[in-house]
């Protein structure tokens, strides 16, 4: 599993080298295979590819898996929930890590704050867990969560 982890930081690292937008860089990272076509299903790609800065807090193809089927057809069909729960995981401005780990909730794009937590040096959003931060875009930034974020 660790070793995943590294591979998809290696990936992003090298996809956010060259200053893709938070799409791009997400898509070329080659882990968001999911999270890509619920973004382009919800009309939202044009959006995050954007000026911004956008914050994106990007749950990886094994965090969509954790979701049950039942939910994710029940998203697929409500193109409006779909994108709420797509922008829970979406803050206006450019947060790095060092800003993230100041704060105790970010207001998403979807109205609704995320709460923040930072335990032995671990950083949780809504509960998932930041597995690689601060991965550069051209409009933004994108912290890899392992957990999809489902607004109350």
């Amino acid at each position: 599993m660790k070793k995943i982890f590294a591979i998809t930081a290696l990936a992003l690292a090298a996809a956010g080298a060259h200053a893709n937008d938070v799409v791009d860089t997400a898509v070329a990272a080659g882990d968001f295979k999911t999270l890509a076509a619920a973004l382009e299903k919800a009309d939202l790609v044009k959006t995050l590819k954007g000026k911004g800065p956008f914050t994106v807090f990007a749950p990886t193809d094994a965090a969509f898996a954790k979701v049950p089927k039942a939910t994710l057809q029940a998203l697929g069909k409500d193109k409006a929930k779909l994108r709420s729960v797509l922008l829970y995981h979406v803050a206006k401005g450019k947060l790095t890590a060092a800003k993230v780990v100041k704060r105790s909730s970010v207001k998403t794009l979807n109205g609704q704050s995320v709460r923040i937590r930072v335990n032995g040096g671990k950083v949780t959003v809504g509960g998932a867990r930041v597995i690689t931060p601060d991965v550069a875009a051209s409009n933004g930034v994108i912290h890899v969560i392992n957990k999809v974020l489902i607004p109350r």
